[in-house]
């Protein structure tokens, strides 16, 4: 026991916590002395926390962080620091008692614990940040003749800051706007079901069991996506719905600050990435530009809990690490790892890793020697890696059964292999030590992962949608849109690929421009990821989501190149040069113009008015109807699924996901058929109700396909007798009509 408090005083956080109270306290009692001797209380005040700012400030630097730090650049972070969190603190307070309805004691708890947690993490980082991460303070001789590892690495803490101030930027936003995305989440079903899964593995669903049984037919339908997302989010819930005593208040949070994180890791492994590719001119550039590009991508905004935006993080700190890789030695180890993961969490990232993965491959053919080690160490995390996936998120009985959609025998095979081969190829001199060895070597790899795909799992080598019914091939998977190619996305909606594709095009153009002046491997990691994600972009948009992000590396190189050249040799022309190389590599102005310009030629005002109702309907004060009814089974259209299941307690048939093709099919024969085709299903599968939405796009879509169908004339007013409309929503955007005892 005598023991633990000389540890305890010694710890940083622990001396910054007294330093904060003591503050607190001595501001308390000054400003209480001072008006109580007739000093005004404005006057007092203000004297009071001058006072304890000043205190606090010494005690700080001096006591907490150990006096090395210069006040010329010490004091003005630290009134920089105490200032944003004044206003961060009134803003949180705003939200959590205007917004989240916190009473004055959580909305008090919370406050301090958030803005305390920033406070001393940016003090750690950049106000009194560890000697040695490109801090310009003073250095005492004892410091000069210490030789540190630390001061030949790049400044890592800063970069944190940078993105952390660029992660506060959109959630300010966010903030001030009320988080309308929780209360609209336009469609993002993803996000949704999501949501749902998580709520039902904390309900008691298995680990293992991905059913979801509310939606398709009885019984449901096994989903494809990992429990290693749910794990976290469930985690989230847990912990704030044990400090608050509010599940709803519980999932609010978690989704607001999982995707502010994400955002903050996003960024500094872009920030992370930029600087090894260009060095420290282009973090400023990769901070505003990343920034600005995953803002408008939306998969970071509050309520995004699809993997999506997980997947991108990963993928970007797998790519940063092994760009640092020949500095930092579990770099490679690491990457392996992050790689792995986005693969084990959704298949849509298996072409990034594997672009990775053959990219450290040709790196270490042509440089054995130089590369060897990461070559091994990002072996060893793919191995590693997707072993323990394999065991943690597959149960026993499912080991043989191969799915080409989710991490199964398949990922497992091939990654396993793949990842130690390359760790034995590396590790084995005989094998390394010359050209012709690694390239026999590795092509022997390469031959062996085709026969294992070939011959092993040859439908994996189909397209992921080829054995889906052709029928929800024509009405469902060609009208989702991030499935569909670039030239439907030119001819149907050129501003949006004008968005979609404009800064990767321009990043591809830069690199090579590259080619023949000194290519390095850090233009092979990230040229080879670029192209490979605009490739897959031109396949199906979604793909664009990535090629944006990628982009930002060497766009970020290219204002910081214009940047240095502005400085050295001042000019007009040079600082034009340098103004349009930003504005070409912000994404959201190529978007910004494309919209104005699509606006400006758009004649369609019911198209316009179309999607405001579609929006609408997909609120979730929509659907407030609906759940207050007895739980059943609702037959609506699949965009209506997730949300049915998020913000209700019933279940449907339909829902936009490639494995409930028999629910989907259902709900498809209902919609399209006669009444009495529509009446069997309901008697069939003990249908309650049924949902409507005129707006939605689905809705125009079937109606155009069949006129006299069973939707159609519903939408006409033409309401069989076997249903009747529920009252309360009749002019709503989301309409129900109650299916009637005996019909």
């Amino acid at each position: 026991m005598t023991d633990v408090l000389p540890a305890l005083v010694q710890a940083r956080p622990f001396r910054f916590m007294v330093v904060g109270i003591g503050a607190a306290g001595l501001f308390f009692a000054l400003s209480w002395l001072l008006v109580s001797l007739g000093v005004p209380p404005f006057a007092g005040s203000a004297m009071a926390y001058a006072t304890a700012f000043v205190i606090a400030y010494r005690a700080q630097r001096g006591w907490t962080f150990g006096a090395e730090h210069d006040h010329k650049v010490a004091f003005p972070r630290y009134l920089t620091l105490q200032a944003g969190c004044a206003a961060f603190a009134g803003l949180v307070s705003q939200v959590a008692v205007t917004h989240f309805g916190l009473s004055p004691v959580a909305m008090s708890a919370l406050t301090t614990v958030v803005t305390s947690t920033i406070s001393y993490l940016v003090s750690r980082l950049w106000v009194f940040p560890a000697r040695g991460h490109g801090y310009p303070g003073k250095m005492t001789a004892g410091h000069a003749a210490m030789t540190s590892k630390d001061t030949a690495r790049p400044p890592w803490r800063a970069d944190m800051v940078a993105a952390l101030l660029a992660a506060l930027v959109p959630l300010t936003v966010y903030a001030v706007t009320g988080f309308p995305q929780l209360a609209n989440p336009a469609g993002d079903n993803d996000s949704l079901l999501q949501l749902v899964e998580v709520r039902d593995l904390l309900a008691g669903q298995g680990w293992f069991d991905l059913h979801q049984y509310r939606m398709g037919l009885d019984g449901g339908f096994v989903m494809h996506w990992s429990r290693l997302l749910d794990a976290p989010l469930a985690l989230g819930v847990l912990a704030v719905s044990a400090l608050t005593g509010n599940v709803a208040l519980a999932e609010q949070v978690v989704q607001v600050a999982w995707p502010a994180l994400l955002f903050w890791l996003a960024v500094f492994s872009i920030i992370r990435a930029a600087r090894a590719f260009a060095g420290g001119h282009a973090v400023l550039p990769a901070a505003v530009v990343g920034g600005a590009a995953l803002y408008y991508l939306g998969i970071f905004s509050p309520g995004s809990l699809d993997h999506h935006n997980v997947q991108l993080m990963l993928i970007l700190a797998s790519l940063a690490l092994l760009l640092e890789a020949p500095l930092l030695r579990p770099a490679a180890l690491l990457s392996g790892i992050c790689a792995t993961l986005s693969v084990a969490i959704g298949m849509e990232s298996a072409p990034y890793a594997g672009t990775l993965g053959a990219a450290v491959a040709l790196l270490f053919l042509g440089n054995g020697a130089r590369e060897r080690l990461t070559a091994r160490d990002f072996g060893l995390g793919v191995a590693a890696v997707s072993a323990l996936v394999f065991v943690a998120t597959v149960p026993a009985s499912a080991w043989t059964q191969a799915q080409c959609d989710t991490f199964s025998i398949v990922q497992f095979a091939v990654a396993g292999l793949a990842g130690a081969g390359l760790a034995a190829i590396a590790s084995w001199k005989a094998a390394s030590a010359t050209v012709a060895g690694r390239l026999a070597s590795l092509g022997l790899l390469g031959l062996a992962l085709a026969a294992v795909v070939v011959f092993l799992f040859p439908q994996c080598l189909a397209s992921p949608y080829a054995n889906l019914d052709p029928r929800l091939k024509e009405m469902w998977l060609s009208h989702i849109d991030e499935a569909q190619p670039l030239f439907q996305i030119v001819t149907n909606d050129p501003a949006r690929a004008v968005a979609r594709f404009a800064t990767p095009l321009v990043a591809i153009i830069l690199m090579a421009l590259r080619v023949g002046h000194g290519w390095r491997r850090q233009d092979s990691l990230v040229g080879s990821l670029l192209v490979m994600a605009f490739l897959v972009s031109a396949w199906e948009v979604r793909g664009s989501t990535f090629s944006i992000a990628f982009a930002v590396i060497p766009l970020a190189a290219w204002i910081a190149c214009w940047r240095q050249r502005a400085q050295t040799s001042p000019s007009n022309s040079a600082a034009l040069r340098m103004a349009a190389a930003w504005l070409i590599s912000v994404n959201a102005i190529w978007a910004g113009a494309a919209g104005a310009a699509s606006s400006a030629f758009q004649t369609d005002a019911a198209a316009t008015g179309a999607k405001a109702a579609d929006t609408a309907c997909l609120g979730k004060a929509s659907f407030a109807a609906l759940g207050r009814m007895p739980a059943t089974t609702v037959l609506s259209l699949s965009n209506l699924g997730s949300p049915i299941l998020a913000f209700t307690g019933h279940r449907v048939l339909a829902g936009l996901y490639h494995r409930n093709v028999a629910g989907n099919l259902v709900a498809l024969d209902a919609l399209l058929g006669s009444d009495a085709d529509a009446r069997t299903v309901v008697e069939r599968h003990h249908v309650g109700l049924v949902a409507l939405c005129r707006g939605n796009a689905e809705s125009r879509l079937l109606m155009a396909r069949a006129p006299d169908g069973f939707l159609a004339r519903l939408m006409s007013g033409d309401v069989p007798d076997w249903l009747e409309p529920v009252a309360e929503t009749k002019g709503r955007p989301l309409e129900l009509y109650r299916v009637k005892p005996n019909g």
